[in-house]
């Protein structure tokens, strides 16, 4: 993978998940508003600790950006992918297990495959190396 097109995943991963932790934490409802989803005002108190968890992946992600910035070791990296695949993964699971027990509505579907999609992206990248080549 190139330099450019790593640094740009990581900073898109990282900013979008540091700006919706964030907002889920200050603003619940109209955070999940403009993802076009739902849920009752007794459950704000949650989303926003959910929130806190999403901001720290974000977070995660920023410091991963600015490790391929810097042109860090790559084994720095590594560990920044496998934990937040970790934590994706688990997310998508939750998730769509969610979805599909009729416990989040299909709008939650986004948020697995958003996840899902960065576990696979990270999980081949680990696997060829894409870290160690993009020097």
């Amino acid at each position: 993978m190139k330099h450019s097109v790593l640094l740009g995943y990581q900073t898109v991963a990282g900013l979008s998940d540091t700006v919706t932790g964030a907002m889920l934490c200050v603003a619940p409802q109209l955070t999940l508003r403009l993802m076009g989803l739902h849920s009752s005002a007794d459950t704000m108190p949650f989303v926003s600790y959910i929130g806190a968890f999403v901001f720290s992946v974000g977070l995660s992600y920023v410091y991963g950006a600015w490790l391929i910035a810097v042109r860090a070791p790559a084994e720095r990296m590594e560990i920044v992918w496998l934990l937040t695949a970790f934590t994706r993964s688990a997310v998508a699971v939750y998730v769509l297990k969610g979805v599909l027990a009729g416990d989040l509505e299909f709008g939650w579907i986004a948020v697995a495959a958003f996840d899902a999609a960065c576990v696979v992206i990270q999980a081949v990248g680990l696997r060829k190396r894409w870290l160690f080549n993009a020097r």
